[in-house]
């Protein structure tokens, strides 16, 4: 009975669907198709192609792990079991940190939007001062030990996709030909445009992999996970080529001059309906992603304390079962990030840190071949073996060398960082069994 109790409460597959989609669609897209078309002009669309292919090669490889494991972990299963403790230990406390980047991306990206709504808001202490409102008033939220319903994650669903499908839906019929011309601003490529742009593009697909962290809530997780991974990066993938399409037929060159592209764009062809539903839809969706992040960012903290991975401080809890030094850990790295750059910036340095769970994921791929036997209750086999990992880890280090020194070092300095909480606790760990 007990068992059968445990079974309804698991996630079933079109739950996987939905959960995967609404954890990738976010502000990225509302906001970073001028980024693109600053760069790239209507050639961005070939970015999003190329960046939407290279995703759908590392979510494989994560949906080619998935079907050795049912439990919870994620990148950092996969990184300790193939790879050791040491490594393993790297990408569990980079987890946390991108998680940290992540919300501080969020806030920067609220304030994005809610500028190019209210512009008489552009102004830096007021820009500030809103992302310190919203970073510290939802940490105090947090201590006091108020959660986020169910219900609040279902109105964020649903206000960033109707937006968005109505957009793709409306728009289309007002695409211009001519706007697609010249393919580059200006009439000619600029050497390296292509790199950056695929680095800013690339935050739009992040967080599929907040799916396979949570397969031990899911049903038959071996079997429904890889599909559904592969699934929710194809429609993702079509669903953003389509927007960037819409955006630039709608816009042309002007796209790259707004701060809110989609926005601007209904506005132009729905008015004064068309802009203030994105605008309420690109304002919910980035409020809703914050508040769900402020709570759900310490708990990486914490869980990497309980795991004994970190300083058992961190594990601390109030009266009312809050990690409250977490949270307030937290919050003070995510302002510190968040006054440091704006939201183009700040989505670059985000999906450079991805990396640090994509590779170690791909490359353990290769190696479970080879020291694993896969159940056989799997439906999904990665083909052409080693191909796709392979192509990943390459691709995926090419991306990373279009990046600026600065954001590659805040991106990916969290490793150097965890190296010596890693000896710290191992020590402790060793005098605790003495």
């Amino acid at each position: 009975m007990n068992n059968s109790i445990v079974k309804k409460e698991k996630m079933g597959y079109w739950s996987m669907i939905l959960l995967g989609i609404n954890g990738i669609i976010g502000s990225g897209i509302f906001l970073l198709p001028n980024q693109a078309a600053k760069l790239m002009g209507s050639a961005s669309i070939f970015v999003l192609l190329f960046d939407a292919l290279l995703v759908i090669t590392i979510a494989l490889c994560f949906a080619q792990a998935a079907t050795y494991f049912d439990r919870d972990g994620g990148p950092y299963l996969y990184a300790k079991d193939a790879f050791g403790d040491f490594v393993g230990f790297e990408v569990g406390f980079v987890t946390w940190a991108i998680r940290i980047i992540a919300e501080a991306t969020m806030a920067v990206a609220f304030t994005t939007a809610l500028v190019g709504t209210f512009p008489s808001l552009n102004q830096p202490l007021i820009k500030d001062t809103v992302i310190s409102v919203m970073v510290i008033g939802l940490a105090l939220m947090n201590i006091a030990g108020v959660r986020v319903s169910t219900v609040v994650n279902n109105i964020i669903s649903v206000s960033k996709l109707v937006p968005l499908v109505l957009f793709v839906a409306v728009g289309i019929f007002f695409i211009k030909g001519s706007n697609f011309t010249p393919l580059f601003p200006g009439g000619s490529y600029k050497s390296g445009s292509f790199g950056q742009a695929a680095v800013v593009m690339f935050y739009a697909f992040t967080g599929f992999e907040g799916l396979v962290v949570a397969a031990g809530d899911m049903k038959n997780a071996k079997r429904n996970l890889p599909k559904a991974v592969a699934t929710v990066m194809t429609v993702v993938a079509l669903f953003y080529i389509l927007i960037q399409v819409v955006c630039t037929g709608i816009l042309g060159s002007a796209l790259a001059n707004t701060n809110t592209p989609i926005q601007t764009a209904f506005a132009k062809v729905a008015g004064g309906f068309g802009n203030a539903l994105v605008a309420a839809g690109t304002l919910l969706s980035t409020g809703g992603l914050l508040v769900a992040s402020s709570f759900i960012t310490p708990r990486s903290g914490v869980a990497l304390a309980e795991n004994h991975m970190m300083p058992q401080l961190l594990a601390k809890r109030n009266r009312v079962n809050s990690p409250y030094v977490a949270i307030i850990v937290s919050a003070t790295i995510t302002l510190i990030i968040a006054y440091s750059g704006t939201f183009g910036y700040l989505a670059q340095i985000s999906a450079v840190s991805r990396f640090a769970q994509y590779i170690p994921t791909c490359l353990a791929v290769i190696v479970f071949a080879h020291t694993k036997t896969k159940d056989k209750s799997s439906t999904f086999h990665l083909p052409l073996g080693p191909v796709i990992p392979a192509v990943a880890i390459l691709v995926s280090l090419w991306l990373l060398v279009q990046v600026q020194i600065s954001q590659l070092v805040i991106g990916l300095g969290t490793l150097v960082v965890a190296v010596p909480f890693y000896f710290l606790t191992y020590t402790y760990r060793e005098h605790g069994k003495a």
